[in-house]
Order: C-alpha cells, then structure tokens, then sequence
C-alpha cells in the first residue's frame, strides 16, 4: 500500500490528531475557551461530540486521512487507522487512578465483650460501623 507518509510522518500525525482531540475533549485552553465551547453546546451534537474521545478521534482523523490517503479505499483505511491511534494513545497517557483501598480496624477482646452485651440489649444501643468501608 503506497502511502505518502513516512514513518516519522505518520507519528506526527497520530499525535497531532490525539493532542487536537484531547484538547477539545478535556483542556480548558486559554482563557477558558474549550470550557466555554462546551458548555455552549452541551446538549446538541456537537456537545455529544465533545462529551466522547473515542467520537471526537473518529472526526478529528477525517481530514488527516483524506490528505494522507490516495484513493477511498485507503482513506477509509486511514480514517480508522488514525482514530485508532489516537485512541490508543490516549490509553496509554490516561492518568491511571489506582483503586482505593479498603479499610481495617481490629477489635480486641475487650471491645468484643462490650459488642456482645450490647448485642443482648437489643433495640438499646447500634453498633458503629463507620470505621469499616464495604465494597
């Protein structure tokens, strides 16, 4: 498949389309104006678009594809090709959060004791709980 760009060309172009889309997707640019575009268009298409990397690459890749490619066939190729990388990309640079963790406290037998009384007075007094985070 005879393409007009090289390697290097075709790096640059995957992240030009990742930062393009990124940009609109999730900055605030200068002054705010990203923010301002997209609470501007919140409820219509284009605010769906800029709700959705995965919809935004596909868009943004268009015309990057349709000079790159020689004929449908390719462009298409590359159309998909580029939003895929872009996507891929953005995977990978993705600030990872890590799960919380869940908390631990032991009682000791002497707390015990004090929960099984309680226990036998029912309706008197609750247990807490709020020391013990559940999934």
């Amino acid at each position: 498949m005879d393409t007009r760009l090289s390697i290097t060309g075709l790096l640059v172009v995957l992240f030009a389309i990742w930062r393009i889309t990124h940009l609109l997707w999730s900055e605030d640019g200068p002054a705010d104006i990203f923010v301002s575009v997209r609470k501007l268009a919140e409820e219509s298409f284009l605010g769906h678009l800029l709700d959705c990397f995965y919809c935004l690459s596909l868009w943004i890749a268009l015309p990057f594809a349709w000079f790159a490619g020689v004929g449908w066939a390719q462009r298409i190729v590359l159309w998909f090709a580029f939003s895929g990388g872009a996507i891929l990309l953005e995977r990978v640079t993705a600030e990872k959060t890590p799960p919380s963790t869940a908390q631990w406290s032991e009682t000791t037998l002497e707390s015990q004791s004090t929960n099984s009384s309680a226990d036998s007075n029912v309706g008197s007094k609750q247990e807490d709980h709020s020391h013990v985070m559940l999934r």
